[in-house]
């Protein structure tokens, strides 16, 4: 298991040239909230933390560099690359073309905010990019693990062609992609499978659905991204019904519906790590708390499975 760290990063905008900005964030954070609840995920026996460049252009490496200030030993740090960050304007967007380019540029600035000296695994974050220029990127991703800037390397990518053709890197060692106990993508699993990769999970929770706090009228902040989905639209009122189907599964044995959803995502395949996200203690330690539980029975994925495939969800 470890902990999702794009919410600590705080507000931020995408203002991607030729479309309209929108928020990225969830929402306002406390940063030493954030970083006594990075403690807490190590006390609990958490030491994975997924990060990015561009959350919060940059704050969340900061804030997790600072949390991890005396305890680098303890943590194993995932960050991404490959999107142009403004870290003073709080201002992210994405350029292809640049990604081989600002990549040693890229790996320099998160070692930076992160206060390390050498990443564990580092992401491409950009999930279209061509294949082909992927593979050449990985040329580059060698060099830097031979200089000692990273130690593996990894796609976050939910499109299984690209996933396959990157697998085979000498140095890749995971595949980011969405999963959860609603969203399941079999193709990219096997792929871990087929090349001894891990497979880590983005989404875990469904953007908090899972945790079954939420209802068709639920309403969030201008300034976090879930305010752009509205929560009475028939896909999400599906998704909202599956929950309350799954909760008496999901909640076995005193688990809360977090911790079923974890639990989950563990029964449904060894090589899953799910990283929920967190911006306060108690999400962390409901959330780490799923590890005292273990993973759902076999009999219980396949029951949540066939209420999952009556709504035909379209993904």
């Amino acid at each position: 298991m470890g902990m999702g760290c794009w919410a600590i990063g705080g507000p931020w905008t995408w203002d991607q040239p030729g479309q309209k900005p929108f928020p990225a964030g969830w929402g306002t954070t406390d940063d030493d909230e954030s970083i006594r609840a990075v403690h807490a995920a190590l006390d609990m026996g958490v030491n994975f933390f997924d990060t990015a460049a561009n959350y919060g252009a940059g704050h969340s490496e900061v804030v997790l560099g600072q949390a991890l200030k005396g305890k680098r030993d303890k943590a194993v740090i995932a960050t991404k690359f490959g999107h142009i960050v403004n870290e003073e304007k709080k201002v992210v967007y994405g350029d292809p073309d640049l990604i081989i380019r600002n990549v040693r540029t890229d790996v320099e600035n998160s070692l930076r905010r992160l206060q390390t000296d050498t990443i564990d695994i580092y992401q491409l974050h950009e999930g279209g990019y061509d294949p082909k220029l992927a593979l050449e990127l990985q040329v580059i991703l060698e060099e830097l693990v031979s200089a000692g800037k990273i130690r593996w390397y990894g796609w976050s990518t939910d499109i299984v062609d690209s996933a396959r053709e990157f697998a085979s890197g000498a140095h890749c060692t995971s595949i980011q992609f969405r999963l959860n106990a609603i969203y399941d993508n079999a193709d990219m699993r096997k792929i871990c499978a087929d090349f001894d990769l891990a497979g880590i999970n983005k989404d875990p929770l469904n953007k908090g659905i899972l945790t079954g706090k939420f209802n068709s009228t639920s309403k969030f902040p201008d300034n976090d991204i879930r305010s752009r989905a509205d929560f009475s639209d028939p896909e999400i009122v599906k998704r909202l019904q599956i929950v309350d189907e799954v909760r008496d599964i999901l909640t076995s044995n005193g688990r809360t519906m977090a911790q079923g959803a974890l639990a989950y995502i563990w029964a449904l395949d060894e090589r899953m790590v799910p990283i929920p996200g967190f911006k306060s203690v108690g999400q962390v330690k409901d959330n780490a708390g799923a590890m005292e539980f273990g993973p759902l029975t076999e009999a219980q994925v396949k029951e949540i499975q066939g209420i999952v495939a009556k709504y035909e969800l379209k993904g």
